[in-house]
């Protein structure tokens, strides 16, 4: 097909794209005028009219106008404007994910063997034309690893009952494409998204309490249940599909690089509500719904494995396992199969059974249930055989090994689980529980190197120190009941369910060896008489913030120093495990600086766990929006260096990243697809003889800006007595803490210290307020101080934009930020400010650096405007932020009066229902939360 024709066929894509817009935005009117009368419809025309023409051209006389139309709406149509706004940003998203998943379509219709980029296929394909042979092929795959972690950090602004309902109005307007459908047909369609339409106006968008913990593990496990149990070995069949493709001589079985984890039910870091009883009953929910999925897969195999031994022969194999499942498995709750000639499904019986009893206490040192998802997989693999041998090879390629992936892939537990713990619990606890065994009065406040000593020589100690005859405090019996729970746990679900222990705040040895030493008294840790160490769970140090990124290299080291740690790493495959956090590390020295020093980190750790042949693990701790580490997944991947990813790679999926990939098959399928070829590229360029020479010939000047930058930053952020006025007064911060977004506190403790607000509602703030500080404050005065105005210097940065990717990554991250931020809408936020000379020269400091910022950028990417490089991208925002902008001025009259009532101890919930419903209408407009 020639460039010409697919261009062609990607206007008409657009086309369809504007089709479905416009055919939401047609059927919204009509519930407009249906639920709040043409009043209704004609206000929210006029408003989006003068919106848009605002943006055309700014108009003081117009402006003016705009702003008293908002500010003198009667409150009960100023609520349904607000809804008006915020849902047709949802209907918008719905169509934009669609289209998402009907260009892909598009391509493989109309571009026949052409490979489409960043496929699967592509990579492949560029293997093989590389000629990278069939041994090294494996060796690549067997050195691959990703692990998408859920957690429950609440950055999902929608309710699961709105995103059930965009499910169903997605899976319909995808109807609208099929060129089948009768006039009657498309009528009867257009009638039920009417009435989806009208569904979502009268469904509460808002919760109306915070979801408990238990509630998070369901929004988790829905992920799993709709879309990632059947997603995922499609993937997984892709890549052998293009391995047998383009290398038929080998038989291929992809190892298991691929697969979800959670943290949700694990993660207790300053949530009170996490204890070890839900984190029992959230794995108690996991192997519900796995054992769920598996009975629904082998109901699907009985009604398709009808096959007669009066026309086949099954192999003896299978014979023999029925006849062990006669004397060993009792049917109690499963009626026999009485045709004796359908052996398949005599067998599935017997494998129902056995799932059955997985969650009957009375069967658990029988052999009428399964002990682990190795003796399920087997008895899949004798079905898969005895097909084979009476050639149903399609049947066994379709149908059992899918299912057999499956269970290699969700075993009983559906996601491992991750716990993570403040690292000053683990102290705390350690301090009394020693003191209890006179074995040192203020374990607290020992130095760092008699802590290290005093642990090392406990965890080679056989003897323990809990005792069931001590009173412990609540806190100390709830940090010890985790450890018990996890050892449980392991012996109940398998080893793998719970392997990760997580150390937030993480700044010393010490506070990995406490969490080793608090495992050994339960058993997940002990040494043999032997010396032999047994270690089946692992300490995860994770290091948030500049200061701990810098410090991560010396305590690492000095942990695999210690012979006991070191044998503790090796009973883990010598590798280790390492999370860092791009949100604190952003919100603690600006995103120049963060992204800098993580990179520094990656590296230098990457180097010293080398000579202890030592592979990291690196968990990156990156959430949806910009100033949280956020971009595509398979960016995520690409923009590690390549050489820091041989022990694999864990990243935190959250809020509405969930929504946004997995909500649908085909958007799952796609980024999972990208990110399986993202990993393989970069498996490859490891392999090469790499050296990063713009790195090194950079790495001077890269830390020259990211100090100035840091400077700049902190000056504000720190330094600045008026900024943290300044930000809780000129944000939606307090507001965002009454959205019911999630089960945990906005803040670690129970102050106002900055140092103690969460990353999150950092960033949701300034989003919210069109600012997007974090995700490019204090950049432009980085780069300037390098440029300074000389030509030669802008020279040199170009060069760098051109050829270091690191570089040109962050300049286009940066591009992003400032194309989202607003700063004529943040200076009406700026409005809520009470002191005016704060107000004026803060925010001057601000406009004054985004100005910076954004002129250096064109002038090193040479572009007219930005987002230049990007014109889809830069079109949607030009698109959205018209509609947007009614409800940022409408947030900041609601506010300013909210907050005008409590001052004066009064209060009104509708006021602030409709603040919330701003938030959300934000949100929702922009894309992000936090």
């Amino acid at each position: 097909m020639t460039d010409l024709t697919l261009t062609a066929s990607k206007a008409n894509s657009n086309n369809l794209l504007r089709r479905d817009v416009r055919f939401l935005g047609n059927i919204l009117g009509e519930v407009l005028v249906h639920q709040g009368g043409n009043e209704l419809l004609d206000i929210v025309e006029k408003i989006r009219e003068i919106s848009k023409s605002l943006r055309a051209v700014f108009l003081p006389e117009l402006y003016e106008e705009f702003k008293q139309l908002i500010n003198t709406l009667n409150p009960d149509i100023r609520h349904q404007v607000i809804r008006a706004f915020a849902i047709y940003f949802q209907l918008v998203n719905i169509a934009e994910q669609n289209h998402r998943v009907r260009r892909k379509r598009d391509y493989e219709r109309s571009a026949g063997e052409t490979v489409q980029p960043g496929s699967i296929e592509s990579v492949i394909l560029e293997l093989k034309e590389r000629n990278c042979s069939e041994a090294e092929l494996r060796q690549i795959l067997d050195s691959i690893s990703l692990e998408l972690v859920m957690t429950a950090h609440p950055t999902e602004a929608m309710r699961r009952a709105i995103l059930d309902i965009h499910k169903r109005i997605a899976e319909d307007m995808m109807l609208l494409d099929n060129p089948t459908l009768t006039y009657r047909e498309r009528e009867q369609l257009r009638d039920k998204l009417l009435n989806e339409v009208i569904t979502l106006w009268q469904t509460d968008e808002l919760r109306d309490r915070k979801p408990t913990v238990l509630d998070e593990v369901r929004n988790g496990l829905y992920y799993i249940n709709e879309t990632l149990f059947d997603v995922l070995p499609e993937v997984y069949q892709e890549l052998e599909r293009c391995l047998d493709k383009y290398y038929p001589t080998q038989s291929w079985h992809v190892p298991t690089y691929l697969r979800f984890g959670s943290w949700i039910g694990g993660d207790r870091d300053g949530n009170p509500s996490v204890t070890a009883e839900v984190t029992w009953e959230t794995l108690q929910m996991h192997r519900k719904l796995a054992i769920r999925k598996y009975e629904g897969r082998l109901k699907e195999l009985f009604r398709s494995l009808s096959f007669s031994t009066g026309i086949v022969e099954v192999s003896d194999e299978l014979l023999q396992s029925i006849a062990a499942d006669r004397a060993n498995v009792p049917l109690k709750r499963t009626e026999f199969w009485n045709n004796e000639k359908e052996p398949y499904r005599i067998k599935l019986i017997y494998m129902f059974e056995r799932l059955h009893n997985m969650m009957d206490e009375s069967t658990r040192d029988t052999s009428a249930r399964y002990r682990d998802p190795v003796e399920f997989v087997e008895e899949l693999r004798i079905i898969d055989r005895s097909l084979r041998h009476h050639y149903a090879d399609y049947v066994a390629d379709t149908l059992v090994a899918k299912l057999i992936r499956q269970v290699e892939l969700f075993g009983f537990y559906m996601a491992a689980l991750d716990i993570r713990q403040h690292s000053k619990e683990h102290e705390n606890a350690m301090t009394e529980i020693l003191a209890n065994m006179k074995i040192v009065d203020n374990y607290g406040a020992l130095s760092e190197e008699e802590k290290i000593d005093l642990l090392h020589k406990l965890l080679q100690d056989p003897r323990p120190l809990v005792s069931s005859y001590i009173e412990y405090s609540e806190s100390t019996r709830e940090c010890l009941d985790v450890y018990r729970t996890i050892q449980r746990a392991q012996k109940e679900f398998g080893e793998k369910c719970i392997t990760s222990y997580l150390i937030s705040m993480a700044e010393a040895a010490s506070d990995v060896l406490e969490v080793m030493l608090l495992a050994k008294e339960v058993g997940l840790f002990r040494q043999e008489a032997n010396g032999n160490v047994h270690c089946t769970i692992q300490a995860v140090p994770l290091f948030e913030t500049i200061d701990d990124l810098h410090e991560a290299p010396g305590i690492m080291k000095r942990l695999f120093d210690l012979p006991i740690y070191r044998s503790a790493v090796s009973a883990m495959n010598n590798v280790q495990e390492i999370m860092l956090g791009y949100s604190d590390s952003n919100k603690d020295g600006g995103v120049f600086t963060a992204n800098w020093e993580l990179r520094m980190a990656l590296k230098e750790l990457t180097a010293m766990a080398q000579d202890y042949n030592v592979k990291i693990k690196f968990f990156h701790g990156r959430g949806g929006a910009l100033g949280r580490g956020g971009m595509p997944l398979n960016r995520s991947i690409l923009a590690q260096p390549p050489h820091t990813i041989g022990g694999g790679i864990k990243i935190t999926e959250q809020g509405e990243v969930l929504s946004s990939r997995y909500a649908m098959q085909g958007i799952a399928y796609r980024s999972l697809e990208q990110a399986t070829s993202a990993l393989i590229q970069a498996a490859m360029l490891a392999r090469t003889a790499h050296t990063d020479l713009y790195e090194s010939k950079w790495k001077e000047l890269m830390e020259s800006i990211s100090q100035t930058s840091l400077q700049k930053y902190q000056d504000l952020i720190f330094r600045d007595p008026d900024f943290l006025t300044y930000f809780k007064e000129s944000t939606p911060l307090p507001e965002v803490g009454e959205l019911n977004i999630g089960s945990r506190p906005s803040k670690r403790k129970n102050s106002d210290r900055f140092e103690d607000l969460r990353a999150i509602p950092w960033v949701f703030a300034w989003t919210q307020s069109r600012y997007l500080l974090p995700a490019w404050y204090a950049a432009g005065t980085g780069l300037q101080s390098f440029y300074q105005g000389k030509e030669e210097n802008l020279a040199v940065m170009r060069d760098m934009y051109r050829h270091y990717s690191f570089f040109q990554s962050m300049i286009d991250s940066l591009q992003m930020a400032l194309a989202k931020a607003d700063l004529v809408i943040a200076k009406e936020y700026s409005g809520m400010v009470k002191d005016d000379a704060v107000r004026e020269r803060i925010f001057s400091l601000i406009e004054e650096e985004y100005k910076l910022t954004s002129d250096l950028i064109l002038k090193i990417t040479g572009q007219q405007e930005i987002l230049d490089n990007v014109p889809v991208i830069q079109e949607s925002i030009r698109l959205r932020n018209p509609y947007v902008d009614p409800l940022s001025y409408m947030q900041v009259g609601l506010v300013s009066e909210l907050r005008e009532l409590r001052e004066a101890g009064n209060d009104n919930p509708i006021l602030l229902r409709e603040v919330l419903l701003t938030i959300n209408g934000i949100a929702a407009g922009l894309r992000n939360t936090g």
